[in-house]
């Protein structure tokens, strides 16, 4: 089992900054891609950005130019940092990990943490 614990969240203006950060615990071998998501009220969960333990980035169109993820994998830990925040990223980021143990796929959430632009 793997742990994702998230922080950083809370209340902005628009066009401010804010970081997120969730840190991985438990058993963390074979662990893959991490990544955010969100998810606005009435909206289905999205992709945010993803990044490989190679790093190799993604982001949704939405975000791209914003925000930027990275990873510490010595600390187990992924980042995102988001600027220019806009009334529109108000939702709850989900940190999510993938973790390929045995040729067998796992996927981790946290337990999310609110993010509110005010306009």
């Amino acid at each position: 089992q793997v742990q994702l614990v998230e922080s950083g969240g809370g209340l902005v203006q628009a066009g401010g900054p804010l970081r997120l950060s969730c840190a991985a615990s438990g058993n963390i071998v074979g662990m893959n891609a991490m990544g955010w998501y969100r998810q606005a009220p009435g909206k289905q969960r999205e992709l945010v950005a993803t990044i490989t333990n190679r790093g190799r980035e993604n982001y949704a169109d939405s975000v791209k130019g914003r925000f930027t993820i990275s990873r510490d994998n010595a600390k187990n830990t992924v980042y995102l940092q988001m600027n220019s925040l806009k009334p529109e990223d108000t939702a709850v980021y989900y940190c999510n990990a993938l973790a390929i143990v045995l040729g067998t796929l796992y996927t981790y959430w946290g337990q999310g943490t609110q993010v509110t632009v005010s306009s």
